[in-house]
């Protein structure tokens, strides 16, 4: 007999070559007793109809690899990996800082935003790793940078939706859940913010990820701070209908949102009415409350500052800010790095107790060597990622302690070297930029979306726990 087989990846044929490494495809072969075997490497959904626009059923209680006999009339398989964004459980979401631009001007790039990164003052640029640009269609040149070719060097622009597009693609291939788009307070008069939501919004709707906000109060003017924050969301609620976007995140029927800068020295002079003031209206406004996830200081716990303690409380949830935040052991005369997370158990324990979700802040590594232009005190490549273990060890950590859901910072923050997507392994050479050979391993550029992808089953009970990364760098 000869058979017939249309896969399907959400609702896109898949017509040519696939990614061997990516987790959202389908894979289909032909057995020996006439059988297909379809197999699949992410969490989704196996769905089957009669006819391309359905009705789709879910296939229920398979295995991977599912294998049936193929019938007439029923030739349509898809993996459904539409992430369900009615909880934060079983969810490892990467922050997402879309914060750098390129063409007109320079964001993040460049010290001065004004002209493009210089290799004659290296000075002025303040990013760690140079993104792999091969997947972009939108490329920025950057004067007097090249490749060790000899080609001329690009960057990309993040709110281009063609920036934006290649992210959750990656996400989607990966089998990556999702992004909480970081807002920053001292920048909402900027168009392009607005663009990077918007764009993110889109493609979290094609791609099928979820969607959260955060707003970071960073630097934000205290006298302002309240009224920038509160017409913001009562914007992005009654103007753009954020939160009736099917992709936006929800935690115990509400829209979740997360708000770092829970530090009492940033409220000197207003701690803790200013941002007590600020719990109270996101928890509690008419125009649209939220699960609201606090974030900032990790020793939140032992904050002796005076309100402070019933303040952390109030919260809905809380994700202490870890990265930086390290230790080194050495044997046999090697360093060994790992992130302190020791303190998690009794933060889980406190949460739980005073009914707060416990968020951890799992993080690859770490360098601002070329942000704080500063080499005596700051040394390239200050946290080393060592292939990937550092990373791994906090997921499992995460896992011990039971919890299902984590923050990964970043996704896309290469001005701390803490980025997990695909940077280039053959960066301009002017100043020295890391890559994921760094630490003396022999990496692909997509080992870190790989390795996010891998914690994500980990926490959701995909794969059993294991301190040894359950993946190899070479399939």
């Amino acid at each position: 007999m000869k058979l017939r087989l249309q896969i399907l990846v959400m609702l896109g044929l898949i017509t040519g070559a696939l990614n061997a490494r990516a987790a959202a495809w389908l894979t289909n072969a032909l057995l020996p007793d006439g059988q297909v075997t379809i197999g699949w490497t992410s969490r989704g959904a196996l769905e089957t109809a009669n006819h391309l626009v359905g009705p789709w059923t879910a296939v229920t209680n398979v295995s991977n690899p599912f294998t049936t006999s193929v019938t007439t009339n029923l030739q349509f398989f898809r993996l459904n990996q539409m992430v369900d964004t009615t909880t934060l459980h079983k969810k490892v979401l990467c922050g997402y800082q879309g914060w750098f631009r390129a063409g007109s001007e320079w964001d993040h790039w460049s010290r001065n935003w004004a002209v493009p990164p210089q290799t004659n003052v290296l000075t002025n640029i303040t990013f760690e790793m140079w993104p792999d640009m091969t997947e972009y269609s939108n490329q920025y040149a950057v004067p007097g940078f090249t490749y060790p070719d000899g080609a001329p060097a690009y960057l990309y622009n993040a709110p281009d939706q063609q920036t934006i597009d290649t992210h959750f693609n990656w996400m989607q291939d990966y089998g990556i859940d999702g992004v909480v788009l970081q807002r920053f307070v001292v920048s909402l008069g900027l168009p392009a913010m607005n663009d990077v939501l918007a764009n993110a919004r889109a493609a979290a709707n094609r791609t099928g990820r979820a969607l959260a906000m955060e707003y970071d109060m960073s630097g934000a003017d205290n006298a302002t701070l309240f009224n920038l924050l509160t017409n913001d969301w009562t914007w992005l609620v009654n103007t753009q209908r954020l939160t009736q976007d099917p992709r936006y995140l929800h935690q115990n029927g509400k829209p979740v949102l997360l708000l770092f800068g829970f530090f009492p020295n940033r409220f000197t002079n207003d701690a803790p009415a200013l941002p007590g003031r600020i719990v109270s209206w996101f928890e509690t406004n008419p125009v649209q409350p939220v699960t609201l996830i606090g974030s900032g200081e990790w020793w939140w716990r032992s904050e002796t500052a005076a309100g402070w303690s019933n303040l952390f409380r109030s919260l809905d949830g809380y994700l202490p800010w870890n990265t930086g935040n390290y230790f080194t052991t050495v044997s046999r005369g090697v360093t060994n790095y790992d992130a302190i997370t020791n303190f998690w158990a009794a933060d889980l324990a406190d949460a739980t107790s005073h009914g707060l979700l416990y968020l951890p802040d799992i993080y690859p590594g770490f360098s601002w060597h070329n942000l704080m232009a500063d080499s005596s005190d700051l040394p390239f490549n200050q946290i080393p990622r060592q292939g990937g273990n550092f990373m791994w060890h906090q997921f499992s950590t995460v896992k011990g302690l039971g919890l299902d859901s984590a923050f990964v910072g970043m996704f896309d923050e290469v001005d701390e070297g803490t980025a997990i997507y695909k940077v280039s392994p053959t960066p301009p050479s002017q100043p020295a930029f890391l890559t994921y050979h760094a630490d003396g391993a022999t990496l692909p550029n997509d080992w870190y979306l790989r390795l996010t992808a891998e914690g994500s089953k980990l926490l959701s009970g995909e794969i059993t726990n294991t301190l040894t990364i359950p993946i190899s760098p070479n399939n």
